[in-house]
């Protein structure tokens, strides 16, 4: 099989494209024959040694992907031979066939393609699960989203508008704001083009209920000043390479909250119920992920390097079939 390769630690354009062995498969396993793989930023951070775990070089990158399964290990349960799945994992993706845990997988609603399926996993569960159980919007809201045109920001603009609320998208290009305003974004900020704590006072200038944050940096502290008292500012993860410093006095003054998300911190049955609401929403159109753009696997330096410089807006794919 062919696959992507990561040699050595460094940028994205140390990956290589290698002919190799299919991975076996053990007890407890199966082989998924891979459609389409979304790359995400922690891809290029695992690459360069940059994130919170480390994986030992060499290895195939790629956390995220939809397939076939081609075959099941002994003492297997759940699925079978011919069952269109996505999942997730550390690394793997990045190749034409992977082998992974039954735990990491889920099967594809009828009607959904591998590259809808890759693109919409990990970021519109995070956006999902964030909005409904962390920042708790509901209709009538006022949300704000940093980083509005990346992959979970601009489900996060999807998302909140689904559940109801006036969302404020937030992104570094009118380019990323004219998609976001396309998925129903009702205010548009370019915080390239000014002061964020101005634009944002003057887009919602009796403060917002919540803030969803995936970026960090500089944008994060204006953001939090533009909550309103009780509001809620919840922190995904810091794209921008920069944990911000929060003044404290903010959140005693304003009485808000601030939050983390972590898929393992919402409880069981509200986590059941946001999969299922989530599903609903993918089944019935009413939400579909924006692919920004796909590569074959043959380009996969050049679908990382869309994503570290910042350029992607949505979900980048690697095409597989």
């Amino acid at each position: 099989m062919k696959a992507a390769v990561c040699p050595a630690y460094g940028p994205p354009e140390v990956v290589r494209i290698e002919e190799q062995e299919s991975p076996t498969v053990a007890a407890g396993q199966v082989r998924v024959r891979v459609g389409a793989a979304a790359v995400n930023f922690p891809d290029v951070l695992l690459i360069a040694d940059q994130y919170q775990i480390s994986v030992p070089a060499p290895f195939v990158p790629g956390s995220e992907f939809a397939g076939t399964i081609v075959e099941i290990g002994l003492e297997t349960d759940g699925f079978a031979v011919g069952d269109r799945v996505t999942g997730t994992g550390m690394y793997g993706a990045f190749a034409e066939e992977v082998v992974i845990a039954p735990a990491g997988l889920a099967r594809i609603p009828e009607g959904i393609d591998d590259r809808t399926a890759a693109a919409f996993g990990v970021a519109y569960r995070t956006a999902y699960h964030t909005l409904r159980s962390v920042a708790r919007a509901q209709s009538g809201d006022e949300l704000i989203v940093l980083g509005a045109g990346g992959g979970v920001g601009l489900a996060a603009v999807q998302l909140g508008v689904a559940l109801g609320a006036s969302v404020t998208a937030v992104a570094s290009s009118d380019e990323k704001l004219d998609v976001a305003a396309s998925y129903g974004a009702q205010h548009l900020i370019n915080h390239r083009s000014g002061p964020l704590r101005d634009a944002l006072r003057e887009a919602v200038p009796d403060g917002a209920d919540a803030v969803v944050d995936p970026v960090g940096g500089g944008l994060s502290e204006p953001a939090l000043r533009s909550l309103r008292r009780g509001g809620r500012f919840v922190t995904v993860g810091f794209a921008s390479g920069d944990i911000p410093r929060i003044p404290l006095n903010l959140v005693l003054v304003k009485g808000i909250a601030v939050l983390g998300f972590q898929f393992q911190d919402v409880a069981a049955d509200a986590f059941a119920r946001n999969e299922g609401e989530l599903r609903d929403l993918l089944v019935s159109g009413r939400v579909r992920p924006h692919i920004g753009a796909g590569y074959p696997l043959t380009e996969t330096v050049e679908a990382l390097k869309h994503v570290a410089d910042g350029r992607a807006i949505g979900k980048i794919l690697i095409d597989l079939t």
